[in-house]
């Protein structure tokens, strides 16, 4: 399984940190060519390497950690999405009204097709999510929210890998409504520190 993170801010920058941690392979992408991101990347760890986009959406799993107005012109870079996940770590807020009353993902998704896509690793600062998420003998939880059951699966274990305790909220308009924001309010999951102990 290859990882791309695509936008190289402060959330992206953070889940770098994460990978690097557990020194795990990925690439990251951005807006600015890969020389730019370059002495970043190299900063955070070896694991992580800057190439253009389109090396960058090559990787069989795309972080999108860009400012959600740019999701689009992700999505462009490729003609299908088809065996691709997608992992929407961004956050839409306020919520512009062309959402039409759809959970950010679910208008995300259209973009994307083909590609399953998974809401996650978005209800963090990027501080946090930067931090080690093992604390005390127990895990950073992260939510995970999917309209297909099956994407789940494989963005669970990667956050296992890379030391946080996924929990699974099922659909985007039913438990993932609780990490997206509504109009001018943020879901009541968003920036809840919480800690799973090991079993």
């Amino acid at each position: 399984m290859s990882y791309a993170i695509v936008g190289f801010g402060k959330v992206g920058q953070a889940l770098a940190h994460a990978f690097a941690r557990k020194n795990i392979d990925v690439t990251v992408a951005s807006r600015r060519p890969p020389e730019a991101l370059a002495p970043q990347a190299r900063a955070i760890g070896p694991t992580v390497v800057a190439k253009s986009l389109r090396e960058a959406l090559e990787a069989d799993t795309i972080i999108l950690a860009v400012p959600f107005g740019e999701h689009r012109e992700v999505a462009k870079a490729l003609p299908s999405w088809k065996g691709k996940t997608v992992i929407d770590a961004m956050n839409a807020f306020p919520v512009p009204e062309e959402l039409d009353g759809l959970p950010s993902s679910a208008f995300v998704a259209k973009s994307f097709t083909g590609a399953k896509l998974v809401k996650g690793f978005n209800h963090l600062i990027a501080a946090t999510l930067a931090a080690d998420p093992v604390v005390e003998g127990g895990h950073r939880v992260v939510f995970l929210s999917s309209d297909d059951e099956e994407a789940t699966a494989p963005v669970a274990a990667l956050a296992k890998q890379l030391g946080f305790a996924p929990v699974k909220l099922g659909k985007l308009s039913e438990g993932g409504a609780l990490v997206h924001a509504r109009g001018r309010t943020w879901g009541q999951l968003i920036f809840q520190d919480l800690f799973k102990k090991e079993q």
